[in-house]
């Protein structure tokens, strides 16, 4: 059997999702060979038991050193009532970008109840995911009915205790080409603040504060409070929120922030604990970073870029086309990785008038194949 090499651990998850799509066996070699802590990570390792959960005769080879991994990807399944465990280092939505996908090429449907830490500093919040990234979806043909996403439990670092529940229906045949470069003018601010473990009035306070910066620019700021208590709560304290604009071209711009206890903090709880961001600051500030992120221009915001060119080079043989703003490192990566696992190359052009970016490609006419034919 060939195996497609590679080196290093930037982009694992990409590269796995890819490998699982194309049916690409890898191997990669010198995974953080010269660190310290040499090899792969908890995370890394706990995506490679969700892939081996969800795809059937999939075959995982790590060294004892866990610096060379061998990868032969397996048929997409699906299932229901399935349960993972994502452990403590990485937050859930870590493993939700490359389980949605997956889970659009399935046999049958998917629904997994995945547990850990629901909202960090790192990675997507569940609430983007499921207030900007579920409509994303639905652009490119995925249907509405059974895509769904419950945010059951909280849970924030370092103890988690958060779960949630992912249903995420079969593509029929393939997803559908898109023609997305009108951003829109915003129309509509949402969003959704949380609190675990703290006073409800943590909430509050980041919601006025982000509402101040807001009001003077449009009328229409809702954002929900979602207070969690007992066992709904998680392990850790903390509090967060996550905005999206909405757009009159139906664009979804989002940002989230967690504020939360690191793990080696408040280990001793006798000594003076370091001290949190205040509410007050938390909402002015991600109310700005979601300000710079509309300026930027764009359909999706920069966490989404990578996302959104992979499901345009899983498009059957017609062209997509797409605005972005700056390209982010994680799209830039994400263009690498689809030209060497799907042959699908990008026309990219910037538009200086705008300061955005519009890129074209042709799909690579990627089909569900393992779902039965009736």
């Amino acid at each position: 059997m060939s195996y497609l090499r590679l080196k290093g651990s930037k982009c694992l998850r990409q590269r796995l999702l890819l490998s699982t799509l194309s049916s690409t066996p890898v191997l990669i070699e010198d995974i953080r060979a010269e660190d310290s802590f040499p090899g792969l990570r908890p995370h890394e390792v706990s995506l490679l038991r969700l892939l081996e959960m969800i795809c059937d005769d999939c075959v995982v080879e790590i060294n004892e050193t866990g610096t060379k991994l061998k990868y032969k990807p397996g048929i997409v399944m699906g299932g229901k009532h399935l349960v993972h465990d994502c452990g403590l280092s990485r937050s859930i939505g870590y493993f939700l970008e490359p389980l949605i996908v997956l889970g659009l090429f399935g046999k049958k449907p998917l629904s997994i109840r995945l547990k850990g830490i629901t909202n960090n500093s790192k990675d997507p919040s569940v609430d983007t995911f499921r207030t900007t990234t579920l409509p994303l979806l639905k652009r490119f043909g995925v249907p509405a009915e059974g895509l769904d996403l419950k945010v059951e439990a909280r849970g924030v670092p370092p103890y988690g205790g958060g779960e949630v529940l992912l249903s995420v229906p079969m593509v029929e045949h393939s997803l559908k080409a898109v023609s997305w470069t009108d951003e829109g003018m915003v129309k509509r601010i949402r969003g959704t603040s949380f609190s675990a473990r703290v006073s409800v009035q943590f909430e509050n306070t980041m919601i006025h504060a982000a509402r101040g910066i807001f009001n003077r620019l449009l009328p229409d700021v809702h954002i929900f409070t979602d207070h969690k208590a007992g066992a709904q709560s998680g392990k850790s304290p903390g509090y967060g929120i996550s905005l999206v604009a909405e757009t009159t071209s139906n664009c979804f711009i989002s940002v989230d922030t967690t504020i939360s206890y690191s793990r080696n903090e408040g280990v001793n709880m006798d000594e003076d604990r370091i001290e949190l961001t205040p509410p007050v600051d938390v909402g002015e500030q991600i109310a700005s970073a979601l300000l710079s992120e509309i300026s930027q221009g764009g359909v999706v915001d920069s966490t989404h870029q990578g996302l959104l060119f992979l499901l345009c080079a899983l498009c059957p043989p017609d062209v997509s086309k797409v605005r972005v703003g700056k390209l982010s490192p994680y799209g830039i990566e994400t263009l690498r990785s689809v030209k060497e696992f799907l042959g699908v190359v990008f026309d990219i052009k910037p538009d200086p008038s705008t300061a955005t970016v519009v890129l074209k490609c042709v799909g690579s006419g990627f089909k569900n194949l393992s779902r039965k034919i009736s």
